[in-house]
């Protein structure tokens, strides 16, 4: 069976102009195994950290706070599921540094 990429999948093709590159990285890894449920819940995370951070610069950090926690418990169920989260875990830890402040 051919590779699912950006041309030939709607959930790729529109994930393609939100997504960096490491996070459409993951998507397509986890859309070529079979796993599309996993990659939505990459997608949501990437949405939740984004979030966060927008409420940072609003200083609004309950909200953020509260972002992060479902952000994090995320990205658990995917680290059960056995999907590379390195790049999520990144971002995470950078954004919530930025709480403490």
């Amino acid at each position: 069976m051919a590779k699912k990429n950006s041309n030939n999948n709607d959930f790729l093709y529109n994930s393609k102009a939100n997504a960096s590159p490491q996070i459409y990285s993951l998507l397509i890894d986890l859309v070529n195994e079979d796993k599309e449920p996993l990659a939505k819940a990459v997608i949501k995370i990437d949405y939740l950290l984004d979030y966060a951070s927008r409420c940072i610069k609003q200083k609004d950090f309950d909200e953020a706070n509260e972002s992060l926690s479902n952000a994090k418990s995320r990205i658990d169920m995917l680290k059960n599921e056995e999907v590379d989260t390195k790049h999520l875990e990144y971002l995470y830890a950078g954004i919530a540094k930025k709480t403490t402040k």
